[in-house]
């Protein structure tokens, strides 16, 4: 007989204690419904030893107040009526066994959601329904059992996947903690999208002057193990026992003989039209660098236009060319995995969005960055692509695959703070360019962001509350935006030789395999999502698992980057551990009962569940308790605790009262 068994029935052979707590939360719940009728009622059902109103039961006083009932009064299994479990059930969970009571013996009911927020009006509906509620909750809690979490090894490495400015400030967090990163970046090079902007608001430091320090500091690292050009393929495993196969995409040269030299780029002869570093404007070669400050600084071969023709074989002095080289793999074992997949940006051409794929000298942000950007393909100086002629009047169209229903409807964060970068660079390089921004509202929250927009003001850029209605081409190539102004009433026909489309983000077209492959959570947004908006905003519900960065939602570098740090605090409180505690909620299963048909296995969207010599075996540390397998389990052999079928008639049983409540 285990000792769990021998406390179960123990527990068992006992009356059951229950004493109930019933929150008013100031006038949160105390408002709409009358707590002390509530603990009168409850006080008159079978089992209650006591029930109580508290004006803060989460407070330091509410939890003693439990602590004391349960020493004195003997009891055996504690309810209390409150907020949301969410948040609230782990802190009595923790009252109740610091009091020495199995943390399981314990029952949450919500009446804030449920009874006074709903009801706000209707007091004594709301008073009526908490009674019911409760009452259902007395009848669970006496069927509670308790359970015990079991603790589990953690290795002591950590997985990144992501190498742009969350990703590094993540992978280096951990690191300088002292412990192993592998930091697993699709493209050739890490860095992300701050290494293709020019400057970053609000201080319009130069981006890759501040970047590239990092990104050499990420490589120079001895606890950090860059994979670039490398994708994870599979995760198997739980908090402190990931298993991750990582994919090793071909370079077509062996990056430990190539120095970045350039010398194949300079002999070879086949020349592409499209860069993707700047956005699709220039042409690069078959073989090439991704940027000059690429970590790690080391070329590629895009064998898709490739001629075979030797040319760079010949000019590599080191003899680094290896065009049979193939895609290789690696098994890591890690303890934590951070997901800092980034973003890509909106692409307003399926729909010709203001002109875009229609019209030359439509342009989004990212592609204007590149043009003024002193190492882009104009070498900073910003022209039409149209006749590469300097652009006098300039106009930028903000909440461009924003705040829109018809696209996404939430609001990307930084890109009226790019705009007005974008806007006053032009104003300091060519002083005599008309700007214009046509907005919906200019949102500019943080530290030193209104004064930059007020500065943007001063500096002569003429704001435009509207959005363009129309867009059309004159024969010149020159854009005409009719616009309102919407604080004026005046109808525009703005004429420009350049319009810039300020896109939002959208999930990278990564994320969504990164998210199936962890089983991570996804928010109606597209973006994967935090265990808790404000208490975990890094947390998933997966223990180990963390997001950081534009992976949880978009946000600017500065947010960015505070959230890589987030991640590494959060993961490395497993590593240094050097053990994880799982969930004493899990799946049983009755093997007497069990035909080992198998239903149940893929049903798990946790892959706790697996067939093995004909029998179905359970991965405990896998298992979140969510019951899907139960449910689907054809014969009743799977139950899980703490929700197990007793329990739970129970409380249906006491939906409906007999009597006077």
């Amino acid at each position: 007989m285990t000792q769990q068994k021998a406390v179960t029935e123990q527990l068992q052979a006992e009356e059951p204690r229950i004493g109930a707590f019933i929150c008013e939360c100031g006038v949160n719940i105390g408002g709409a419904v009358d707590c002390q009728a509530v603990a009168d009622y409850i006080g008159t059902l079978p089992n209650v030893t006591t029930a109580v109103v508290n004006k803060y039961t989460c407070s330091d006083a509410g939890q003693a107040e439990i602590k004391n009932a349960i020493k004195e009064l003997g009891l055996n299994r504690v309810l209390v009526a409150s907020c949301t479990p969410k948040t609230h059930e782990p802190i009595f969970r923790a009252c109740v066994e610091e009091a020495g009571l199995n943390p399981y013996l314990f029952e949450f009911v919500n009446i804030r959601e449920h009874c006074s927020w709903i009801h706000m009006w209707e007091k004594e509906d709301a008073t009526h329904k908490a009674k019911e509620l409760v009452r259902m909750g007395v009848a669970r809690a006496a069927l509670l059992e308790p359970l015990q979490s079991s603790e589990v090894p953690v290795t002591n490495k950590a997985l990144v996947i992501g190498a742009g400015v969350t990703g590094m400030q993540a992978a280096l967090d951990i690191a300088d903690m002292g412990f192993q990163v592998y930091l697993v970046e699709q493209g050739p090079s890490i860095g992300g999208k701050m290494a293709q902007l020019d400057k970053t608001f609000p201080t319009n430091d130069c981006s890759i002057c501040i970047l590239g320090p990092k990104m050499v500091e990420v490589a120079r690292n001895k606890n950090i193990d860059i994979m670039s050009y490398s994708e994870v393929e599979e995760v198997d495993g739980y908090v402190g026992n990931f298993k991750v196969k990582v994919k090793h995409k071909p370079r077509y040269l062996n990056i430990n003989e190539c120095t970045g030299c350039g010398l194949c780029t300079e002999k070879c002869p086949v020349e592409v039209p499209y860069t993707e570093f700047n956005e699709g404007i220039g042409t690069r070669k078959a073989i090439y660098v991704p940027f000059p400050q690429a970590v790690p600084l080391r070329a590629l071969v895009d064998k898709t236009v490739c001629i075979d023709c030797g040319a760079c074989i010949k000019a590599c002095e080191r003899g680094a060319i290896d065009m049979d080289q193939q895609e290789t793999f690696s098994e890591l074992d890690v303890g934590v995995i951070v997901v800092a997949v980034g973003y890509d940006v909106y692409n307003p051409e399926p729909k010709h969005e203001y002109g875009f794929g229609l019209y030359d000298n439509v342009i989004t942000t990212m592609e204007f960055e590149r043009l003024i950007n002193a190492s882009g393909p104009t070498m900073g100086k910003v022209v039409r692509p149209s006749d590469v002629k300097p652009p006098k009047r300039i106009g930028f169209v903000q909440c461009v695959g924003s705040r829109d229903k018809n696209s996404n409807i939430y609001c990307s964060s930084f890109c009226c703070m790019a705009s007005l970068k974008n806007a006053q660079l032009i104003k300091e390089k060519y002083p005599d360019t008309e700007v214009y921004i046509m907005y919906m509202d200019m949102r500019t929250p943080f530290r030193m962001y209104e004064e930059f927009y007020n500065r943007a003001r001063d500096s002569g850029i003429k704001f435009v509350r509207g959005k363009p209605a129309e867009v059309s081409e004159t024969e010149d190539k020159n854009i005409i935006a009719r616009v309102e102004d919407t604080l004026t009433g005046d109808i525009m026909n703005l004429e420009l030789d350049l319009m810039v489309l300020s896109v939002g983000a959208v999930p990278n077209k990564g994320t969504e395999k990164v998210r199936q492959i962890l089983k991570v959570s996804r928010a109606a947004d597209g973006f994967m999502m935090e265990a808790h908006p404000k208490l975990k905003p890094v947390d998933t519900t997966l223990d180990g698992i963390f997001i950081g960065g534009m992976t949880q939602g978009p946000k600017d570098i500065p947010y960015s980057i505070s959230q890589g740090s987030a991640c590494a605090a959060r993961a490395t409180r497993f590593l240094a551990q050097g053990k994880a505690l799982t969930e004493g909620i899990t799946v049983k299963v009755d093997e007497d009962i069990c035909v080992s048909c198998g239903v149940c296995a893929p049903m798990c969207p946790f892959q706790a569940l697996g067939m093995e010599g004909g029998k179905l075996n359970i991965i405990t540390a896998l298992c979140k308790g969510c019951g899907t397998c139960v449910v689907a389990c054809p014969t009743g052999a799977l139950q899980q605790s703490h929700f197990k079928n007793e329990q739970l008639l129970a409380q249906v049983r006491n939906v409906f009262a007999y009597g006077e409540v």
